[in-house]
């Protein structure tokens, strides 16, 4: 006899987002500057002052949300509008702006989470420290997490650290570590990665020694690796992938130490990471109570274009190939939803603990008229899908899934500060260059997303 599938009655549904790209507010309120308020407009990006103006719109926002039958919303805090050049006074402004979020979240029936580092460095941590280059940059952020944690661990427990934390083993850690000068070495990269590493450990140890009720997990930026062919360079090379880019950071969260594989290359390649004495102690206490991570695609690798002497973190550098057999969107990111299912099942059965996807979505190209709502049915589809593809997984594989949030489900600036880029079933209209009047509206998918969470994801 087939049992009915029931989702959990606790399950989260929900939306992610970051700081720089919803708040605004960029001088307001004794906030300091990150790197990202010095950052220009181009002519296909916007600058990072005003995002979608969340800072004085979140009860709007949050309306939204509750109105969409979400539970949960994870935010950042931004390090700089707290403690506004890193590592000095903190702000009573830049607090009091999340206690004041964190409660109308909690007023709603909405569950916080709350990411402490989403790539937006403050300023003159940058400039002074190169940024996590230097440990007293990885001080100053431990002092920032552990004040943020004792502030809010009242109301506020589930938390994570660093966003899309194996980005930081790939050469994207030059551009979100606070890295302003240096030869971009491996060296530099496998230094600024060790020092997130203890950041995070350094947090985690907090968390468990003084919270009982309070859960923390790493989170990584997840793009499956396929070997192209059945040769077996391309099978290797998607091995060694998956391993230095996201076994060695989950055997750290889970067990307390990075992968035999990476530290032996480590030692034949006279790699310098800046280990110094008690940092391994530190790591081995790390006990993760869940792995989350973000989700939109996957990839594949041929490994012929790979040369032989490439670094395995820059294997992708050289092969980030289209997959033949899956559609893709505008900006050639497959769409795989049978991938989805293959990592949350993956990644439960291989350490345990409960896995929770926390960014999810498509972006897509829309304009609005002014006056009727976008038909975004790819956007439906592509939810409609992954969803079902995470239900297989806690149905038939087996898998323990906390959640499922969806990426910046409020349109909000993409990563590459482009606002045509967009993720979410509200359109906030307002384009690159033009603010317009921040309206938001409701999309096709808008109305779908509400009828599957008032069932609570039984019925897609």
């Amino acid at each position: 006899m087939k049992m009915a599938r029931q989702m959990p009655k606790d399950f989260f549904w929900g939306n992610s987002v970051s700081s720089m790209q919803t708040e605004g507010a960029w001088n307001e309120d004794g906030k300091g500057r990150s790197v990202y308020d010095v950052r220009p407009a181009t002519a296909n990006t916007s600058d990072w002052h005003d995002a979608i103006d969340e800072y004085h719109r979140y009860e709007e926002d949050l309306d939204i949300m509750q109105a969409l039958h979400m539970n949960m919303y994870r935010i950042q805090i931004s390090w700089s509008r707290v403690v506004p050049d890193g590592d000095g006074d903190f702000n009573p402004k830049g607090i009091a702006f999340y206690d004041r979020l964190v409660d109308a979240m909690l007023a709603r029936g909405i569950t916080p989470m709350i990411c402490l580092y989403h790539f937006d460095m403050p300023l003159a941590l940058a400039e002074n420290e190169n940024g996590f280059m230097s440990r007293h940059t990885v001080d100053a952020f431990v002092r920032f997490g552990e004040k943020m944690i004792d502030h809010f661990a009242d109301r506020v427990k589930y938390w994570i650290v660093f966003n899309e934390h194996n980005l930081y083993f790939t050469d994207e850690v030059f551009n979100i570590s606070g890295y302003t000068h240096g030869d971009k070495s491996i060296n530099d990269l496998y230094r600024i990665f060790h020092h997130t590493m203890l950041a995070h450990a350094r947090l985690d140890n907090y968390v468990h020694s003084h919270y009982t009720d309070v859960q923390i997990g790493g989170m990584l930026a997840y793009t499956p690796v396929y070997p192209e062919t059945a040769k077996p360079i391309d099978v290797m090379l998607a091995r060694k992938s998956d391993e230095f880019l996201n076994n060695n950071l989950n055997e750290a969260y889970v067990h307390g130490h990075y992968s035999p594989e990476v530290m032996h290359y480590v030692e034949q390649n006279g790699i310098d990471f800046d280990l110094q004495a008690g940092d391994l102690e530190t790591i081995a206490k790390m006990k993760a109570d869940f792995l989350a991570f973000s989700y939109y695609r996957s990839t594949v690798i041929n490994g012929d274009k790979v040369p032989a002497d490439a670094v395995p973190n820059r294997y992708l550098n050289y092969s980030f190939e289209t997959n033949r057999f899956l559609p893709a969107s505008a900006w050639d990111w497959t769409i795989d939803p049978l991938g989805f299912r293959n990592l949350i099942t993956k990644l439960y059965d291989q350490y345990q603990v409960p896995v929770f996807p926390i960014e999810n979505g498509i972006g897509l190209k829309e304009h609005w008229d002014g006056e009727h709502p976008i038909q975004d049915d790819a956007r439906i589809s592509y939810h409609r899908e992954h969803i079902q593809a995470m239900k297989d997984a806690m149905f038939i594989d087996g898998a323990k899934v906390l959640g499922y949030l969806g990426w910046g489900l409020i349109d909000i600036p993409s990563s590459h500060a482009d606002m045509e880029k967009r993720y979410g079933v509200v359109y906030v209209n307002r384009s690159n260059h033009d603010l317009k009047d921040l309206k938001r509206v409701p999309k096709k998918s808008y109305y779908w997303l509400q009828g599957v969470l008032a069932k609570n994801g039984d019925e897609l």
